[in-house]
């Protein structure tokens, strides 16, 4: 085994579970000694002292990972610009709004690096939910850059962007403050035409020359289910995902939401239709994993985030329209987003005060930034419908549902469960529809509000 000091260096910025259980992991397995960078005053001494941290794995089975050499600094260290100007890998997971405030630490260890006369590479990879994020980070790092800095960081370092794809939920409380949990699936796509001189051979790294495709796979499908099986599973009253997704109803929902998201990727980027299911389906069962307990109120906060224009929840919905595709379950999440409570969370409060002292027709157009009357107007209807059972029975029971042949043969009992309950099923081969499962009589629900 090497000597520390002859390691390779990669710097990552950000301690927390994303940071030490998905990204200083995988670097770490590489062969690279890790200096995380951090603000917390209880992760940084511990990594200091330790040089080590466990990770705990959990899917069908449960296993264990040292995770070794590391070390720890925090941002206004000096140390931190000597680190950068050594390292061959920069990495950030520290969330979108904190790229601003470690592009200067950044631009100063790049200016190091130069005066140090380095004609060795260095790649810093921003591993953000945010598409693009690190272009952004490069135009932040050169806003502070003199013209001398910038020739050579443009012959020496690359901003490769990239999509990152694990589920790592805070630790249940533990004496072990640098134990993480994450789940054993993991993706970690990286653009290939980014990168500065040779690329790093890291493990679990994929390259691709078609980025965007699968930025937005991502962020369509884990991060629209997601969010959406949270916001779902907040108005039901349950705790973690797993319990949401467990919900026969609110999984159907996830599922279509997901499938009228996929249709979207489908028509702009050729994914393979059935293929995209199955990616669909493995997510669900991603959701399902007990050992995560990955909290609702955690992964619905910051609501009016998660409801902008560019987002997992409203970009998806302008892309049904673009190819005039049904949305009903995005429709469903996107009201219950609207209903998300979390006093904890600023954003959450904020958009209840919105909602409170202002018309929905108002608060749409300002958070959403559409300005499409008739996507407005369906959302609106949306909102009104108080609860899940009234936002069921009024959108995705009058959902039409597509599926394959295939499908259709493995889960006939289930769609026939569905058509009786008021969904109509047509089953396509090639793209034709050749059954159509309509039912006979309106679901109970209706029958019964008709004798009203």
């Amino acid at each position: 085994m090497k000597e520390e000091k002859d390691m390779k260096l990669a710097v990552q910025f950000g301690a927390g579970n994303i940071g030490r259980g998905f990204i200083g992991a995988l670097l770490s397995r590489s062969g690279y000694r890790v200096l995380f960078v951090d603000i917390s005053d209880i992760i940084i001494p511990e990594l200091q002292k330790r040089g080590e941290y466990t990770v705990e794995i959990v899917g069908e089975t449960r296993s264990e990972e040292t995770v070794s050499p590391v070390d720890g600094c925090y941002p206004d260290d000096d140390a931190l610009l000597d680190a950068i100007a050594g390292a061959e890998i920069v990495t950030t997971a520290v969330g979108p709004n904190v790229l601003e405030h470690i592009a200067l630490r950044i631009a100063a260890g790049l200016e190091r690096r130069r005066q140090k006369g380095s004609s060795g590479t260095v790649n810093i990879i921003a591993c953000e939910n945010m598409v693009n994020a690190s272009s952004k980070l490069k135009e932040l790092v050169e806003e502070s850059l003199d013209e001398e800095t910038k020739a050579y960081v443009k012959k020496y370092a690359g901003f490769p962007d990239s999509a990152v794809d694990r589920i790592v939920p805070p630790m249940e409380e533990s004496d072990d403050v640098l134990r993480v949990r994450v789940e054993d699936f993991s993706e970690w796509i990286v653009d290939r035409g980014g990168f500065a001189g040779a690329v790093p051979e890291i493990a679990g790294m994929q390259l691709t020359d078609t980025l965007t495709a699968f930025v937005e796979r991502k962020l369509f499908t884990l991060n629209t289910g997601h969010a959406i099986a949270a916001y779902l599973g907040s108005l039901h009253g349950y705790g973690t995902i797993d319990q949401s997704i467990g919900d026969d109803q609110i999984r159907q929902i996830v599922r279509g939401a997901m499938e009228e998201s996929g249709e979207v990727l489908v028509r702009r980027y050729g994914f393979d239709r059935e293929k995209h299911r199955e990616y669909i389906e493995k997510i669900l069962r991603r959701f399902a994993n007990p050992w995560l307990k990955d909290d609702v109120q955690r992964v619905g906060r910051q609501p009016l985030r998660k409801l902008g224009f560019d987002d997992r929840l409203i970009k998806p919905l302008r892309g049904t329209t673009e190819y005039s595709l049904p949305n009903q379950n995005l429709l469903v999440g996107i009201a219950a987003a609207l209903y998300f409570r979390n006093d904890d969370d600023a954003q959450a409060a904020r958009l209840r005060e919105l909602l409170e002292i202002s018309d929905i027709k108002e608060v749409l157009p300002r958070i959403t930034s559409l300005n499409d009357t008739e996507v407005l107007t369906a959302i609106e209807n949306a909102y009104e419908d108080r609860g899940v059972d009234d936002l069921v029975r009024n959108y995705v029971h009058q959902w039409i549902r597509i599926v394959s042949m295939k499908e259709a043969r493995d889960n006939f009992a289930q769609l026939v469960s569905e058509a009786m309950a008021g969904r109509e099923i047509i089953v396509a081969s090639r793209g034709k529809p050749v059954v159509r499962l309509t039912p006979v009589s309106p679901p109970a629900a209706k029958r019964e509000e008709a004798a009203h």
